[in-house]
Parts: C-alpha cells; sequence; structure tokens
C-alpha cells in the first residue's frame, strides 16, 4: 500500500538513476580497431583457405514436406 503512494518519487528516482548512468558511460571509448602490429598475423585474402560444407541428404518431396 506504501508503493501505490509514492509511484512518482519511486518513478523520479529511477529516471535520476538512468540518466546518471547514461551521462557515466557517455565518457567510455567505442571499441577500436587491432593496433596494425597484429595485423600481420592475418593472412591475404588470396592465401586464405575457404572451409566449405557438403551435405550430403536426400531433398524432401513435396508429399513428405506436407507430411509434415
Amino acid at each position: 500500500m506504501n508503493i501505490a503512494k509514492n509511484m512518482e518519487a519511486i518513478f523520479v528516482a529511477i529516471i535520476a538513476i538512468a540518466a546518471a548512468t547514461s551521462l557515466a558511460t557517455a565518457a567510455v571509448p567505442k571499441f577500436r580497431a587491432a593496433p596494425a602490429a597484429s595485423a600481420a598475423l592475418v593472412a591475404p585474402a588470396d592465401q586464405a583457405t575457404m572451409h566449405t560444407v557438403y551435405v550430403s541428404a536426400k531433398r524432401l518431396s513435396a508429399a513428405e514436406k506436407a507430411a509434415l
């Protein structure tokens, strides 16, 4: 019953906390790319191997699809 009487104060407190949190996290720098020194670990595109997946399963017929 006491919470119902103080809903406005609770709402204002929640908004104040959310505003303070957004201001506190606004100064955090964005994600930055890795330094150029670690770029040597990445293989060039012409030397990179492409992984492929081969699926050897038969396709369902229209009747089998309808049964699902």
